[in-house]
């Protein structure tokens, strides 16, 4: 319903199958050519932007983090006071926590019962929040080698229910495992706290808001229970 997104998309697509060549693109970016730069401006705009008072944050959820120059706008916007939390499922090649290199910049991985595979990117950006759904990780095969696509969410609710998603994976605290700055991972402990559990609480979400659907449907239109097969 985006006529700009929409336009984008139907460029990017007359440029895949060879009609066109790469533009320049209103709302989305593309990778090889231009998501490595947009990336790092954003990064780099929140380095610039924080303030002691409004440090500015980055929130992140991907497989893998081995790009060597995103890796090192992390670094530098650490320095500069923004507050970094990224959920690494797999690689991850940042260090997090290293006195003057990274030390407002904490890293988790949860290894639980689904696959992790959705990859969400928060910036603060002076109050001014933006949240990008991709298909790239944060990797050189991703960002040089491969067609991949960035879009922002700009519809409130969106935005919220991504953000909630973000809280969920960074409260967890039975299946996430802690990168250390040595680059070893330590398993996070609820101790005498609460149990939480991301995937878990997903699940339940998913499940209620089924319900409601099914609650809300006219009866003819519920999908029907299948029947018992019959043993000959």
């Amino acid at each position: 319903t985006d006529e700009t997104i929409a336009n984008d998309i139907s460029a990017f697509f007359n440029m895949i199958t060879g009609y066109s060549q790469p533009l320049t693109w209103a709302k989305i970016e593309v990778a090889p050519y231009g998501l490595r730069r947009r990336l790092l401006r954003m990064i780099r705009r929140e380095a610039l932007r924080a303030t002691p008072e409004h440090p500015g944050l980055i929130r992140a959820k991907m497989n893998s983090l081995a790009d060597p120059d995103l890796i090192e706008a992390l670094y530098q916007a650490s320095n500069a006071g923004v507050k970094i939390e990224l959920n690494v499922r797999g690689i991850c090649r940042l260090r997090p926590g290293v006195t003057r290199l990274s030390e407002n910049i904490r890293v988790v991985s949860i290894v639980d019962q689904f696959l992790e595979h959705s990859r969400i990117f928060y910036f603060a950006n002076g109050g001014e929040e933006e949240v990008y759904l991709s298909s790239a990780d944060w990797m050189p095969r991703n960002l040089d080698r491969r067609i991949e696509l960035l879009f922002p969410i700009e519809g409130a609710a969106h935005k919220h229910e991504l953000k909630e998603v973000l809280d969920l994976y960074f409260r967890d605290n039975t299946k996430a495992w802690a990168l250390q700055p040595d680059g070893s991972y330590q398993r996070l402990e609820s101790g005498k706290g609460k149990k939480f559990n991301a995937q878990e609480m997903l699940c339940e979400r998913a499940k209620s808001a089924e319900e409601s659907v099914l609650k809300a449907m006219p009866k003819d239109l519920k999908p029907q229970k299948p029947r018992p097969v019959e043993k000959p």
